[in-house]
């Protein structure tokens, strides 16, 4: 299945499931279903089975709304937690001058940096002036995880989505840890949809890519995380409990801007692309704030 949040204007956020370039209303597909994403990972049965029987991929295209008429929201709109994972590719670790961690290295990133695709990322010029990208898979819990082996850790998987890891390399390294930098409202557009496990299989080999005004700046695949999905998800668990509606952020590949000679940061008016392979397309605009 590929599920999407939307605003509608006469109900609120809205939990939508997707065939192509359109998107029906769960409620429409299932007598019962959750009305929103945070409805489905709260219901205490699996609603995500009967869901997936009933999402005639057909009827969504024949009865659907376009995607594009849609003020989609972040799929996940407020996760209770994101969980980062820095230096998860080699060669972004390399090109910082670091070594690979001997496990996996958490940082975490404020809830109210997450928009939606097609929203501005927003900073203001006095605050931070070095502004970078960073494409990354992220990996949505759908299950309780507390001390899970890496065996018994993909059963917590709802589903995977992109997500960009804007930082403020300025406040980053200036603050001496990443927590500021890394979550200034915006900070974290994530989108446009939820691609559940069961639709999209193994993730460990996915094609991700970043382009900024169109220039491929980033180009991986996932098969070289340092840390695969399994073994996060398991360290994680095992310092603290990984709940419904959780995001992990699985780290970025090399080329991000701060590193490059010079380094590129991002400016007012540029338009960032994250794609994933089987998942989708993330774009945002940048805006450089007048904050009176």
């Amino acid at each position: 299945m590929r599920l999407c949040s939307y605003w509608d204007a006469d109900e609120g956020d809205r939990l939508g499931l997707v065939a192509d370039d359109r998107v029906l209303p769960a409620t429409d597909l299932l007598r019962g279903a959750p009305r929103t994403l945070a409805e489905l990972l709260a219901a205490s049965e699996d609603v995500v089975g009967p869901l997936a029987a009933a999402a005639d991929p057909d009827r969504i295209r024949r009865e659907g709304q376009l995607l594009e008429e849609l003020e989609l929201l972040a799929p996940v709109p407020r996760p209770g937690k994101i969980v980062a994972i820095g230096r998860n590719y080699r060669e972004h670790a390399a090109e910082e001058g670091a070594e690979s961690p001997p496990a996996p290295l958490i940082f975490a990133k404020f809830s109210s940096s997450v928009v939606g695709p097609g929203a501005d990322i927003c900073w203001d010029g006095r605050l931070a002036r070095q502004v970078d990208y960073e494409a990354e898979l992220a990996v949505v819990i759908g299950r309780r995880a507390r001390r899970v082996s890496t065996q018994e850790a993909l059963g917590a998987v709802l589903g995977y989505t992109c997500l960009n890891d804007v930082s403020a390399r300025d406040l980053q390294f200036g603050d001496g840890q990443w927590t500021r930098g890394k979550s200034l409202d915006s900070f974290c557009p994530m989108g446009p949809v939820i691609v559940t496990a069961d639709e999209l299989g193994n993730a460990s080999d996915l094609a991700i890519r970043c382009l900024v005004n169109g220039e491929e700046r980033q180009s991986s695949r996932t098969s070289c995380l340092y840390f695969g999905i399994a073994e996060i998800i398991s360290h994680c668990s095992q310092a603290f409990t990984l709940e419904p509606g959780d995001v992990i952020a699985t780290g970025t590949p090399g080329g991000v801007g701060h590193f490059r000679t010079p380094p590129v940061y991002l400016a007012d008016g540029d338009e960032v692309v994250v794609e994933i392979e089987r998942i989708g397309r993330l774009a945002n605009r940048c805006r450089v704030e007048a904050v009176p």
